[in-house]
């Protein structure tokens, strides 16, 4: 069964709309981890004491092309304040900011990036954790909304992180 040609021409196809962010890619900028007091700190059994930051960075390289840095430092110490560990990660990726409002620009960056960014920085933690002997480090999801507000805020209104002069979030 063959179906007539339509008399109406068939509209060529739209160009798909273009994405708000594309990610080049993801990296390890930095990565350093010491066990000050190996192998002692490895045959205690005590709970430690964890402390943890997060910081997320942006560097602007053309108009619309940003790197943005996600670092993490994490420590532990004994119940007595002897170090058993010092974790420092610094992950980025770099991406490009679509057609979108100059307004945009901050959530797009220093929200959707770092959500973007934090599984596989989550990961090398758990894993370098791991691999030093310690139980593997799981870092529990990040708020980035509410370290973008707590930005926003400090910055009085200004769009955080668009000038690349370093950190712009802190947990």
């Amino acid at each position: 069964m063959s179906i007539p040609p339509s008399s109406t021409p068939t509209p060529p196809p739209q160009p798909a709309p273009a994405s708000p962010l594309t990610l080049h890619g993801q990296y390890i900028k930095d990565l350093s981890f010491e066990n000050p007091r190996a192998p002692q700190s490895l045959i205690e059994q005590k709970q430690p004491q964890l402390t943890l930051n997060v910081n997320v960075a942006t560097r602007q390289f053309e108009p619309k092309t940003f790197e943005v840095a996600l670092t993490i430092e994490a420590s532990a110490v004994t119940p007595e304040k002897e170090p058993l560990f010092m974790l420092e990660l610094v992950y980025a990726g770099t991406v490009t900011v679509g057609e979108v409002p100059q307004d945009a620009f901050g959530p797009l960056l220093l929200i959707e990036t770092p959500r973007l960014l934090f599984p596989f920085a989550r990961a090398i933690v758990a894993n370098c954790t791991r691999e030093a002997g310690f139980p593997p480090l799981n870092i529990a999801p990040v708020d980035f909304v509410a370290l973008y507000r707590q930005q926003l805020d400090a910055s009085k209104g200004q769009i955080p992180g668009l000038s690349g002069n370093g950190p712009v979030g802190h947990a």
